[in-house]
């Protein structure tokens, strides 16, 4: 006998993120009420027992433990791969879904045939907005840090405010399978960040819509594995940046990037040290500034002397 596939399958990478996650796993009833969901944790190598504490308080719920960091990509692959659900719903293990939030973006997505992705208003722990969606990157973007947040109001079938926009925030986002199907897995090659700008890039390139609907909220705490290794994951962001444009906006438009990015990591030393000297050899931020923009200005210098090939996925 055929058993009629999940409408959701809600895919959650931890890595030594256990409270957090038993925390999220908890509020998923309320947040599916009224459709069929199947969920999956992958973990990637995490010591802090979070495999045991999810099998033990939560035994429904599929489990892939890699032995290793397998990075964020990667590990929603395993678990897209293994899951039959009709849409598929990445979830970071530092959110708390509020009451039927995922099924408003089940349901928005039934009534929208013509949209391909859709993710919820993300907010802070105090309750405060955290814009989670924005208009592609581009050189002034990254060399400024500011995103520029377009979005327009959507037309909705049912009056719901909804807004189109270019990109959302990976760390809550409701696909189409056969969005999946049609462009592929998440790229890979990004260990974490950005993999989800270059799937929704994709997702629109194959004329998808790709919306925000502020009705669905959930709390998002933000950053809560990448604060365990905080100067290797900004290595990360970068090379994942440098990725991305040369693989979407060509080789001369991501060594331009390398090169920005350079300048302003120089720069960050140079001030770092005037501030230690300023300091009589001690300066907290100037040592910090020193540290970080000495590591990260190695780093991308490395990875613009060895470009990052434009390759399809």
């Amino acid at each position: 006998m055929t058993w009629p596939a999940p409408d959701v399958s809600i895919i959650i990478v931890n890595w030594n993120t256990r409270q957090l996650l038993l925390d999220c796993l908890a509020a998923l009833p309320a947040a599916t009420a009224g459709i069929e969901t199947e969920v999956w944790v992958v973990d990637n190598g995490s010591r802090d027992g979070s495999v045991a504490a999810v099998a033990a308080a939560f035994p429904d719920v599929f489990i892939i433990a890699n032995p290793d960091n397998r990075g964020f990509a990667t590990a929603n692959n395993q678990a897209i791969r293994a899951s039959s659900g009709r849409y598929v719903f990445l979830l970071n293990s530092d959110t708390i879904a509020q009451p039927e939030s995922i099924t408003r973006l089940v349901r928005f997505l039934d009534a929208h045939p013509e949209v391909g992705v859709v993710g919820p208003q993300l907010l802070n722990a105090d309750g405060s907005l955290q814009p989670s969606w924005a208009m592609f990157p581009n050189l002034l973007t990254e060399l400024t840090g500011k995103k520029i947040r377009w979005r327009r109001r959507y037309p909705t079938k049912d009056g719901t405010t909804a807004y189109a926009t270019d990109w959302l925030d990976g760390a809550a986002m409701l696909l189409r399978r056969e969005v999946v199907k049609q462009v592929g897995l998440l790229d890979e090659a990004y260990f974490m960040y950005t993999e989800e700008v270059d799937w929704c890039y994709r997702i629109k390139r194959a004329g998808w819509q790709i919306c925000y609907l502020p009705s669905s909220s959930i709390i998002h705490f933000g950053g809560q594995s990448s604060k365990q290794a905080v100067t290797r994951m900004k290595a990360e962001l970068y090379f994942s940046k440098l990725r991305f444009f040369a693989k979407h906006y060509g080789q001369a438009a991501a060594l331009l990037l390398g090169i920005g990015l350079q300048i302003i990591f120089f720069g960050k030393v140079t001030i770092g040290s005037l501030l230690v000297a300023a300091g009589g050899g001690h300066h907290p931020t100037g040592e910090q500034f020193v540290r970080d923009g000495g590591l990260l200005w190695a780093a991308i210098g490395r990875r613009v002397q060895q470009p990052v090939a434009p390759e399809r996925f």
